[in-house]
């Protein structure tokens, strides 16, 4: 098994491409061990010294270091998760299509009578913006609108990463506001 590796924009995150099919449906975050129990390979990645935060994409695994010096963990991590494919053990412990309940999220917020704008903003960001983000090791999510601001949940490679401000407020912001002009701006949860 070949794992391949690629640099995030974030410089405390890798994004580990094992070459076959992580989680389907919904990705999966876990910022803390105990978030990770559902999944045996997030858990095992917890064990590892440094690593503050494992999300399962499609197809690959951003890991998110606290001490941003890979040349000790990265090789660890690497033989981490060849164990785990090469054991068939399950990648998550319930079922992959169900979308795990994440401490850090809540609730989504939004007014009744912006209902339509609420729908179109999700289908701008699942077809436009979460694939590009999901490139850089990430994912992006709706979390609400309330007068005209947007707020979203940056996960992955993307949460604290320095561009993702820009990211926000140059790409995100602008397409938004150039499909709905009701919307005055973007603001991360």
């Amino acid at each position: 098994m070949f794992i391949q590796t690629q640099a995030t924009p974030n410089p405390n995150a890798l994004k580990f491409l094992p070459g076959r099919e992580v989680v389907s449906g919904e990705p999966h975050n876990f910022t803390t061990k105990q978030a990770a129990e559902i999944s045996p390979l997030a858990s095992a990645l917890f064990e590892i010294d440094g690593v503050s935060s494992v999300f399962l994409g499609s197809d690959f695994i951003s890991i998110t270091n606290e001490i941003s010096d890979w040349s000790n963990i990265k090789p660890i991590i690497l033989g981490t998760i060849m164990d785990h494919f090469l054991s068939d053990a399950p990648v998550l412990n319930i079922d992959q299509n169900s979308k795990h309940s994440d401490p850090e999220e809540e609730a989504e917020f939004f007014d009744e009578k912006d209902s339509e704008t609420v729908e179109v903003i999700k289908e701008l960001l699942d077809s436009r913006v979460r694939p590009a983000v999901a490139m850089d090791g990430g994912d992006i999510t709706f979390r609400g609108f309330r007068d005209g601001v947007v707020f979203l949940s940056m996960k992955g490679a993307c949460a604290g990463c320095p561009s993702s401000s820009a990211t926000l407020k140059s790409g995100v912001e602008n397409l938004l506001r150039h499909f709905i002009p009701n919307i005055d701006s973007v603001q991360q949860i």
